[in-house]
């Protein structure tokens, strides 16, 4: 056979399998079909380990890379600061990895982790306090005794908790340079109560008034290893990990802390439209009430009922009325959670031109009365269910994404059988039931509205519509609150 014939056989070759799979592809995109996706999650139990010290840990193997990762949630969180002390939470969180170690001073901290290419971190929210260690499986070892030494003996630096508490000061100062910051605190005041935990702003004294000993007590009263919980990833063998850890938490006392529970109660605002002034150009709108919490069976039904409304993008019912249709608003859309300790939230929002608030206001509000008055389609049930199911896998996208996931499980006590159901429970989501949690959920006279913006010009309207924000006030209560000081938040 010659050069030339060669190469033509090769070429025809090359050129035979594109040939049979151009011929395989349909003429439009609605009849392309794929195989079904099987996909189990894996099942935390499998993972569960308890180690002597009482510390539960989720552990898995996972060497496409040489490295381990660490995550420690604690139980412990912003709920639990005397009163006079807002902010000591977040501050001892934050020196906890800052301000050094008895035995290492901050920057020589610093210095060495950056040495052993070792990332760590630790903070406290609102209901949990968190750790994270990323580091070469090479260096394992060291990295690991610089984190539990961070975790067990802080030496919150003296002049890194004056740096992080002047930096705390002076960005309390800016607190209502923002509006879409000013939005999102009032929202949640008027969503949870101004007697919430998660509505007790630092200030100014709450600040000053915080020292190294606040810090050392509450670190020591609540970071114990029972009462921590590690999801564990990484190259490594399971019990080689198991073995470091126990050797590494081993000279730690492991008293269990009695944790008061988080507080479950809430005290909503009444309904009604609350208003901020803000001189800017542009009006940031949001509308809304709590839910429920995750343990409720209408969790999948008002998942979908969302999703529909305004969760999905581009497809859901505001964005598309709202931005699509009118082009009232670049971002327009809604959101749901479900609450662990206390109910969740639902909220719809947008950001518009203040001439056209009332109009878009209007607008969503009529998108949520649809949903209560009239059933979805058929199809745009289908679209979303399957788009959730589909997407389910994503939880679990990585072998540490997995262990985290299960860790978190562990501290909320979320029902084991949550992931092996929650694709049929999606599945058996009907239209009757999207509009039954929408009537029940969603009443247009106990939403809480608020609008941050320049309220005199939001108030003559666009000069086309005749939507007046006044008289879209839910329960006809219009209020006007005035910003708080930023340094007492005081109004």
């Amino acid at each position: 056979m010659n050069a030339t014939r060669r190469s033509a056989l090769a070429l025809l070759l090359v050129l035979a399998p594109a040939a049979a799979r151009a011929q395989a592809i349909p003429d439009h995109p609605d009849k392309l079909t794929f195989k079904p996706l099987a996909f189990e999650p894996p099942r935390a139990r499998d993972h569960r380990v308890v180690l002597k010290n009482g510390m539960v840990v989720y552990i898995a193997e996972d060497r496409a890379l040489p490295l381990v990762n660490i995550g420690l949630t604690v139980r412990v969180g912003r709920y639990l600061e005397p009163a006079g002390k807002e902010g000591l939470a977040g501050l001892t969180g934050m020196q906890i990895r800052r301000g050094g170690t008895r035995r290492l001073a901050a920057e020589a901290m610093d210095e060495r982790l950056e040495f052993l290419a070792a990332q760590a971190s630790s903070g406290i929210s609102d209901t949990s306090g968190g750790a994270g260690l990323n580091c070469l499986k090479d260096n394992l070892d060291e990295a690991l005794g610089l984190f539990v030494e961070m975790l067990k003996e802080p030496r919150f630096q003296e002049d890194r908790l004056a740096l992080a508490k002047e930096q705390a000061l002076q960005d309390m100062k800016k607190r209502n340079d923002d509006a879409e910051n000013i939005e999102g605190r009032e929202w949640g005041a008027l969503v949870y109560g101004e007697g919430h935990f998660t509505n007790r702003f630092t200030t100014e004294a709450s600040i000053r008034s915080i020292t190294r000993d606040d810090l050392v007590a509450f670190h020591r009263k609540w970071y114990h290893p029972a009462n921590m919980v590690a999801a564990v990833s990484g190259s490594f063998t399971r019990a080689e990990m198991i073995q470091k850890l126990e050797k590494a938490f081993a000279a730690w006392p492991t008293p269990v802390p009695q944790v008061p529970p988080v507080p479950a109660t809430i005290a909503p605002a009444a309904a009604g439209l609350y208003r901020l002034q803000k001189d800017v150009n542009q009006g940031r709108v949001s509308m809304g009430l709590p839910t429920v919490k995750q343990d409720s069976p209408d969790i999948y039904a008002l998942e979908v009922m969302n999703e529909i409304l305004g969760g999905s993008g581009f497809g859901s019912r505001i964005t598309r009325t709202v931005r699509s249709n009118e082009g009232l608003a670049y971002s327009a859309g809604s959101g749901i959670g479900f609450g662990v300790y206390y109910p969740g939230r639902f909220r719809a929002g947008f950001q518009s031109k203040s001439r056209s608030v009332a109009y878009a206001t209007e607008l969503v509000l009529g998108e949520i009365r649809k949903m209560r008055e009239t059933p979805v389609t058929a199809q745009e049930l289908d679209v979303v269910k399957s788009n959730l199911i589909t997407t389910f896998p994503s939880s679990f996208g990585s072998v540490a994404q997995s262990m985290s996931v299960f860790a978190s499980d562990e501290v909320t006590h979320r029902d084991p059988t949550f992931w092996v159901t929650y694709r049929d429970r999606i599945r058996a989501v009907t239209a009757a039931e999207v509009q039954r949690v929408a009537r029940e959920y969603l009443v247009p006279e106990k939403l809480i509205l608020i609008v941050v913006g320049d309220q005199k010009e939001i108030d003559k309207g666009d000069g086309t519509h005749d939507a007046v924000l006044a008289k879209l006030a839910p329960g006809g209560k219009d209020v006007t609150l005035a910003l708080r000081n930023p340094m007492t938040m005081k109004r």
